[in-house]
């Protein structure tokens, strides 16, 4: 059974009480908001998970890869249309980089502690590290371009670049889809796995209707708390001491992944290693080939200007370290504790590095 964050919900009132009658504490709206979201983004995974489940195996896994990432999607779509476009980039690297080192890694070492060795399909596993591959080697791209062009080739071109790769990529993740969910589908399930899953999770809970009502519901109150939590960003990361690239890399990127979060740890304790797996990767191949492109292509007609997919440096290249060190470690099909504290040593060596940059 899965650990209840409903409790959470109490910061819903609070940070629109704040904003009302406080508007000046940027960082209590800001705090308020990031644990408002957090319960939110849960309801909304679950009400996901109970429409999949009814819809049948093939639309049901669709959805589930397409709303895995609402919650930041929602948030990025906010922030966008508050002219945050840096924000909107650090918090998609954040997003891959947390998914990959802090998620995998925490599912890593809590599943290690309870079982001696834990064992997944190398090859399913090997297919998502090269799907995240060619992802980071598209963020590399249009970087290097920028480097070694220029203004040279002027602003036009580095838009038109971007959205041609983010074209590519979202064809990319139909593909990855239809690999994952259809024709390569065994690669990604232990063999027998789906009945003692089915007997442990049981029925869904919630009918179509009442999920549905769930998920605009929820979706429409993680707008508004995004709207709070976009608006206090900028003066709760100078009050707080930190740049503005910490907290979209760091911060808004574990609250918009917090439920994915405590479910891939919980199917790791249940030995459930594709699961968890599927989780942690499937949610940073979702952000890299079909979020970032998405909001790219989305910019055009909710923006002021328009994003393009030239990332810093520093962003650059904490996706190709995270990228080098997971596909080394699921080389073998096998998980430890100490790969695990490995993951989450790596992750923090980077949040460190950011938190220690210039406000």
């Amino acid at each position: 059974m899965k650990l209840s964050l409903n409790w959470l919900l109490i910061f819903l009132p609070l940070a629109l009480w704040a904003e009302h009658f406080r508007p000046d504490a940027h960082v209590f709206i800001f705090a308020a908001a990031c644990m408002a979201i957090i319960p939110l983004a849960a309801i909304l995974g679950r009400a996901t998970e109970c429409i999949a489940a009814r819809a049948g195996d093939a639309l049901g896994g669709f959805l589930n890869a397409t709303f895995g990432n609402a919650a930041e999607l929602i948030i990025a779509i906010v922030a966008l249309r508050a002219g945050q476009v840096d924000v909107v980039k650090a918090s998609l690297t954040g997003s891959i980089i947390g998914n990959v080192l802090l998620v995998l890694g925490a599912s890593f070492l809590a599943g290690g502690l309870r079982y001696h060795v834990q064992e997944f399909n190398p090859v399913g596993a090997g297919s998502q590290a090269a799907a995240l591959i060619i992802a980071t080697i598209a963020l590399l791209v249009p970087a290097a371009f920028q480097t070694l062009v220029g203004g040279l080739a002027g602003e036009t071109v580095k838009y038109d670049l971007s959205v041609t790769i983010a074209i590519v990529l979202l064809l990319l993740y139909g593909l990855n889809l239809l690999f994952s969910l259809h024709t390569h589908r065994s690669l990604f399930t232990r063999e027998g796995a789906g009945d003692s899953e089915k007997e442990e999770e049981g029925a869904p809970t919630w009918t179509v209707r009442t999920s549905l009502l769930y998920l605009v519901g929820a979706s429409a109150l993680i707008a508004w708390m995004s709207e709070l939590l976009v608006g206090s960003v900028e003066q709760a990361a100078q009050s707080l001491g930190m740049s503005k690239l910490f907290v979209g890399i760091i911060i808004v990127a574990i609250v918009g992944n917090a439920a994915e979060h405590s479910t891939a740890i919980l199917m790791a304790l249940k030995n459930r290693m594709e699961l968890s797996l599927g989780i942690a990767l499937g949610s940073s191949i979702q952000i890299a080939i079909f979020v970032a492109p998405l909001l790219v292509l989305l910019s055009y007609a909710i923006a002021s200007e328009p994003m393009d997919l030239i990332f810093t440096p520093g962003e650059i290249l904490t996706v190709v370290l995270a990228t080098f060190i997971v596909s080394h470690v699921l080389g073998d099909g096998q998980s430890t504790w100490f790969k695990g504290a490995q993951l989450l040593a790596v992750y923090s060596i980077i949040a460190l590095a950011f938190y220690f940059l210039p406000v």
